[in-house]
């Protein structure tokens, strides 16, 4: 780890007057710091913000808003997310270990950087660490990578768990610099990686996210979080599904489905939605809806097992919500 100074803040606009093109935030630090003793993130000045006014989980007929500061042992635990939005406590209680939870914040969850083993190696080459050095996933070990939104320059996936949750529930997130607040759609924060996967998202120079707000959706209360990982405690997900459905009268009405696991960013699936709506929550109708999924899908040498396996993921998670397994 290099060193760096120090600041700690309790003042949002202190925070952000703070921010240089060399400065990083801190919140839990559960990506920040592992990252700095890799020396993959070196910066200058560290900016502590644990102390900052953006927390609070509010419920109103408007929706659900969380603060960035929020834990996500805390939002995990919320009597009134679990009740009207059980994906969201799904997919943060699978999220990781109870210690990581108590600590990472929601707004550093929704920041979190790839798991790609390149990128975390500072020996080998990586165009999302260093622009221009190449992608020796596409050629090498691959297995845990993205089917889906990859490019020749990266095929990293993106690893939070609660942002594909919040995708399919059509989340937006707000951002605050020294002069403005501007809102966005969750699903179009994150970029894909064309040519420039070193830019993984919308924020600008000098921005806090300063909260998130899920919009009313009274039949989210019928949804939920199904993670596919090599083991069942603290792993990435090789797929995943959050599912949340309108069933009434055995008919599908509505859906909302994302993915994770597979896409370089949180993966909304409007083609399965379309395909489920005004049908019966049948195996059959299920995964005729599923195929789908794999629309687009580019697999390389050793994950084209996920192109079935994200099939799978959705039929399960699917039938689980509908009551049929």
């Amino acid at each position: 780890m290099r060193a760096f100074d120090f600041t700690a803040t309790d003042n949002v606009n202190q925070a952000l007057r703070l921010a240089t093109a060399d400065s990083a935030f801190l919140a839990g630090g559960t990506t920040l710091v592992d990252l700095m003793k890799l020396d993959v993130m070196a910066p200058g000045h560290v900016i502590d913000i644990n102390a900052l006014n953006l927390r609070g989980i509010t419920l109103n007929h408007n929706g659900l808003r969380i603060g960035a500061m929020e834990r996500m042992s805390d939002v995990a635990v919320d009597r009134d997310v679990a009740s009207h939005y059980p994906v969201i406590t799904k997919a943060l209680l699978l999220s990781a270990s109870g210690q990581v939870r108590n600590m990472a914040s929601i707004g550093g969850n929704l920041l979190q950087r790839t798991r790609c083993e390149y990128f975390r190696d500072t020996r080998t080459p990586c165009n999302k660490r260093e622009p221009g050095t190449g992608c020796p996933a596409r050629t090498g070990e691959n297995r845990n990578h993205a089917i889906l939104g990859g490019s020749d320059a990266c095929v990293a996936t993106h690893p939070s768990d609660l942002a594909v949750a919040l995708v399919a529930l059509g989340a937006r997130i707000r951002l605050r610099d020294r002069k403005s607040t501007r809102q966005l759609d969750l699903a179009e924060f994150y970029r894909l990686p064309g040519d420039t996967p070193h830019l993984e998202n919308q924020l600008r120079q000098g921005e806090l996210i300063t909260d998130i707000e899920v919009p009313a959706l009274p039949w989210a209360r019928r949804s939920t979080y199904l993670k596919i990982r090599d083991r069942s405690s603290f792993e990435f997900a090789l797929t995943s599904a959050a599912v949340a459905l309108d069933l009434r009268d055995n008919t599908i009405r509505d859906a909302r489905i994302a993915v994770g696991g597979v896409g370089t960013r949180p993966w909304r699936l409007r083609a399965v939605e379309n395909a489920l709506r005004g049908q019966r929550p049948t195996p059959e109708n299920v995964t005729a809806a599923a195929a789908h999924a794999a629309e687009g899908a580019q697999p390389l040498t050793h994950n084209a097992f996920k192109v079935t396996l994200v099939q799978r993921t959705i039929i399960r998670a699917v039938l689980g919500v509908a009551g049929q397994r």
